[in-house]
C-alpha cells in the first residue's frame, strides 16, 4: 500500500483518522514533526527540549500496535506539552535557567495523553514560571510568532502556540493562570481552551498557583482542541478539584441552539488603566455581528466583576512564592520573579485566605449573570501581539503596567475557575492575529465548543496559515535533545 505524505493541515483528528486507516505511519508523522522543529529553531525557537530518539521509538511501537488492530484515540499522533509539565526522564525547568534533574514519572495530564496513544515529541518554551504574556528569557532566548517573527506569540504558553500555529505539531498542551492559553491562542490565530478547573489534572500538584492555573489545549480547529481536551482530561486521586467527567468532542458539530450572548467590551477593574484598541474592538464587534447573523441574540452587557482583582493578586503571587521556594537555583531567577515572591510571602496569610473565601461570593454574583445570558463574548486581549523585547527588559512595575494594559480581559475566569475558549477574530495591522473569548459558567465546555464550532464552520479560520518562514533570527539557544 502507498503511504501518504504527512500533511501539516491534517490536524490532530485528521492524523488520528489517517493512522487508523493505514494511509500514514506514526513514524512518518513523527519524523516530519521533528524535521519541522529542527528547521524552525532559528526562526521560531518553540521548543525547550526535543525527545527525538524516544519519540521515534514510541512511533514505531504505535505502528506495530496499529498493524495489530489496536485503536486508541490518539494512537501514534505527535503532540507537544509545555515546559511546566512532567515528562518522565526529562527535567521540568518551567522557563528557568540552570540544571534541573529529570523527573521519574509523567504528570497526570501527560500520562493520560500517552494512555490515549499520543507521542510526545518535546516540551515547549514558556517564560519563567509562566508569569508574563510573552515567551522570552535568558534560559532559551526568544520564541517568535509564526505570523510575524518580529512579534511575540504571547505567553506563557507561547512555545506551544508557536508550534501549533506553524504546523510543527497538530496540537499541544499549555497552561492558563491569567490567560496563558487564551492569550497566545489569540495572538497566533488558534483555538485555545481553558477548561473548568480540575478538568485536566495538574498532578503532581494537587492544584496549581492556588487554584488559578489550569491545563488547557491549543489547536488550529475546534475539533482538534476538543479531542486533545478529552484525551488529557481526568482526575488524579489526590487532586483538590475533581469535576464530573464529560466528553467535549461530542459537542463539535452539534447546534448550540439560539443563545443569549453578552458582548462585554469593558475591561474588569484593575489598578492600572486599560483601553481596548479600536482595531481590536472592531474585530470583536464583527464577530458579535456574525453571531447575530447566525441567529443568536447579542447585546452589550458586562459581568458584575466588582473588585475581583483583589482576589487574584494574593493567589498569583503566593503561587510564585511557592515555586521560588522550591527552585534549585533561586539566584538565577529574574528579579521580577523574586519581587513577586516577596509580595506573595506578604500576602500568603490572611489576604490569601480572604481571597480564596471570596470565590464563593463571586460565583454567586457572576453566576446570576448567566441567568440572563448563556455566553459572554469578550476580547481576549486589548492589543495585538507586541514586538519581541517590548516587555522582557522592563522593570517589574513597568512590566505589570504593560501586561495589564495589553491583557486585561482573561484573568477573571481564572479566579472563577470556569471555562473559556479563545477563537480567532481576524487580523489587524501588519497581519497580526487577534482573538475573542467565549466565556461560560461552570462545566460549560460543551456549550462553548458547540458555539465555537458553529463560528468556525461559518468563518473557516482554520484554513488560514502563516506565511513561509523568513530568514533565521539569531537565538540564544535552540532546543536541547532529551531522552
Amino acid at each position: 500500500m502507498t503511504r501518504a505524505t504527512p500533511d501539516r493541515a491534517a490536524g490532530l483528528a485528521g492524523c488520528a483518522r489517517a493512522l487508523a486507516d493505514g494511509t500514514v505511519t506514526s513514524r512518518s508523522l513523527v519524523e516530519d514533526a521533528l524535521a519541522r522543529i529542527e528547521a524552525t529553531r532559528g526562526t521560531l525557537n518553540a521548543f525547550r527540549l526535543v525527545r527525538a530518539e524516544a519519540a521515534l521509538a514510541e512511533a514505531d511501537a504505535a505502528d506495530r500496535e496499529l498493524a495489530a488492530g489496536g485503536r486508541r484515540p490518539l494512537l501514534g499522533v505527535p503532540v507537544a506539552v509545555k515546559d511546566d509539565m512532567d515528562v518522565a526522564g526529562m527535567p521540568t525547568a518551567f522557563g528557568c535557567r540552570g540544571e534541573f534533574p529529570p523527573v521519574a514519572e509523567d504528570g497526570e495530564a501527560v500520562r493520560r495523553l500517552r494512555e490515549a496513544g499520543a507521542v510526545v515529541v518535546g516540551k515547549t518554551n514558556t517564560c519563567e514560571f509562566g508569569q508574563w504574556p510573552f515567551t522570552e528569557g535568558p534560559a532559551f532566548g526568544e520564541t517568535r510568532n509564526p505570523w510575524h517573527t518580529g512579534h511575540t506569540p504571547g505567553g506563557s504558553s507561547g512555545g506551544s502556540a508557536a508550534a501549533v500555529a506553524a504546523g510543527l505539531v497538530p496540537a499541544a498542551l499549555g497552561s492558563d493562570g491569567a490567560g496563558s492559553v487564551r492569550i497566545p491562542a489569540s495572538w497566533t490565530h488558534l483555538i485555545g481552551i481553558k477548561p473548568q478547573r480540575g478538568r485536566i489534572s495538574t498532578w503532581p500538584r494537587a492544584e496549581s498557583f492556588q487554584g488559578i492555573t489550569v491545563n488547557g489545549t491549543l489547536a488550529r480547529s475546534v475539533e482538534d482542541a476538543a479531542l486533545l481536551l478529552d484525551a488529557a482530561s481526568g482526575s488524579h486521586a489526590h487532586d483538590l478539584h475533581r469535576p464530573a467527567a464529560l466528553r467535549v468532542s461530542d459537542a463539535v458539530g452539534r447546534h448550540p441552539g439560539r443563545l443569549r450572548v453578552a458582548l462585554s467590551l469593558k475591561p474588569p477593574f484593575t489598578a492600572v488603566p486599560a483601553r481596548l484598541m479600536p482595531e481590536v474592538r472592531s474585530r470583536v464587534v464583527a464577530l458579535a455581528e456574525r453571531l447575530a447573523a447566525l441567529g443568536h441574540e447579542v447585546e452589550e452587557a458586562d459581568p458584575p466583576y466588582g473588585q475581583i482583582g483583589l482576589t487574584f493578586v494574593p493567589r498569583a503571587t503566593a503561587g510564585i512564592a511557592e515555586r521560588v521556594r522550591e527552585s534549585p537555583h533561586p539566584a538565577l531567577l529574574d528579579g521580577r520573579t523574586r519581587d513577586a515572591a516577596r509580595l506573595g510571602r506578604l500576602l500568603g496569610g490572611v489576604p490569601l485566605r480572604a481571597a480564596r473565601r471570596a470565590e464563593a461570593r463571586l460565583h454567586r454574583r457572576i453566576g446570576a449573570f448567566f441567568g440572563t445570558y448563556d455566553v459572554v463574548l469578550a476580547p481576549t486581549t486589548a492589543a495585538p501581539p507586541p514586538r519581541i523585547g517590548a516587555l522582557h527588559e522592563l522593570s517589574g512595575f513597568r512590566t505589570d503596567r504593560a501586561m495589564i494594559a495589553a491583557c486585561p480581559y482573561a484573568w477573571p475566569w481564572n479566579v472563577l475557575g470556569w471555562p473559556g475558549v479563545n477563537v480567532p477574530a481576524g487580523f489587524v495591522r501588519d497581519g497580526l492575529p487577534v482573538g475573542a473569548q467565549l466565556l461560560g459558567p461552570a462545566d460549560s465546555e460543551p456549550l462553548l465548543v458547540s458555539l465555537a464550532a458553529q463560528l468556525e464552520a461559518d468563518l473557516r479560520w482554520h484554513e488560514h496559515w502563516p506565511p513561509a518562514p523568513s530568514e533565521p533570527v539569531p537565538v540564544e539557544s535552540g532546543p536541547a535533545v532529551g531522552p
